[in-house]
């Protein structure tokens, strides 16, 4: 689980996206591996999304096999899914204050809906912005991915 140390850097990483589609359908695009897989590189996800339970993302990345871990910290369908993060390709030791706390966000208006992506507990502004840009891009996939899925 993150905890804050006083070394944290405190400012979030924040990425936004508008989705042509319902809350159910971006939601469901966060948590079926059959649609993760689409958008995330290839990962593999899994999870039984109960809080207090692990979630894990495996695959290859340039050429290198990974599997990345966390917990599910809070879920509610629809609407949020707040979990820990741990990338062992981010080179740094597997110790609490190396996790990251990433929230998926999902608001709803008539049949579209907003995805905001906040990971927390980075450790400097470059790091900040670099996972702006790597959450930006998995937003604009993962927008892809539901918007030309069948309805």
């Amino acid at each position: 689980m993150a905890k804050k140390t006083k070394n944290t850097f405190d400012v979030p990483a924040v990425a936004s996206i508008d989705i042509d589609a319902p809350a159910n359908r971006v939601f469901d695009a966060l948590i079926s591996p059959d649609q993760v897989r689409k958008y995330l590189y290839g990962a593999e996800i899994k999870s039984d999304w109960q809080v207090g339970s692990p979630v894990t993302f495996s695959g290859e990345w340039e050429g290198k096999p990974y599997e990345d871990k966390g917990v599910v910290l809070d879920f509610e369908p629809r609407k949020l899914l707040k979990l820990t993060h741990y990338s062992p390709l981010s080179g740094k030791p597997d110790v609490p204050e190396n996790y990251h706390t990433v929230t998926y966000a999902v608001s709803e208006r008539d049949d579209n809906s907003t995805l905001t992506i906040t990971q927390e507990n980075n450790h400097d502004q470059a790091e900040v912005d670099e996972s702006k840009k790597t959450w930006t891009t998995i937003l604009e996939g993962l927008k892809k991915v539901v918007e030309d899925s069948p309805r």
